[in-house]
């Protein structure tokens, strides 16, 4: 007997996914608070937090950059996007899943918000 997992039938298999590194949508947003970052995420970063992390108040959030995370480098040569700080990265973006109902969501909003970055800086 096959068992379930936890996935329904239009639930795709991360496999079937990209890799966070050659997606990376849900880095893409407008709002100066949209990823916080505790103190073991601070700690985490290491020296790169004073250039990735700004406080608003009392606070801690990844610094946001031109509608995406300051930590995201867009190569509009490769057509590739690298976050810099990916294997120190805050809890919340280790908690997205790739390929989680959540993780499918920010694609399926904010996927055409990369392309149209990557054609930006390639003009």
């Amino acid at each position: 007997m096959k068992k379930n997992l936890g996935r329904t039938s239009r639930t795709p298999l991360p496999e079937l996914v990209p890799e966070c590194q050659q997606c990376s949508a849900c880095c893409f947003s407008e709002l100066e608070r949209y990823v916080s970052v505790t103190g073991n995420d601070y700690s985490r970063l290491g020296q790169d937090a004073p250039v990735y992390v700004q406080f608003i108040g009392n606070r801690a959030f990844m610094r946001m950059s031109d509608g995406h995370c300051a930590a995201l480098s867009l190569d509009a040569t490769s057509c590739r996007s690298t976050c810099q700080v990916y294997e120190n990265r805050p809890q919340t973006c280790r908690d997205l899943e790739r390929g989680s109902p959540s993780c499918l969501g920010e694609r399926h909003a904010k996927t055409e918000r990369v392309f149209f970055h990557l054609r930006i800086l390639s003009q």
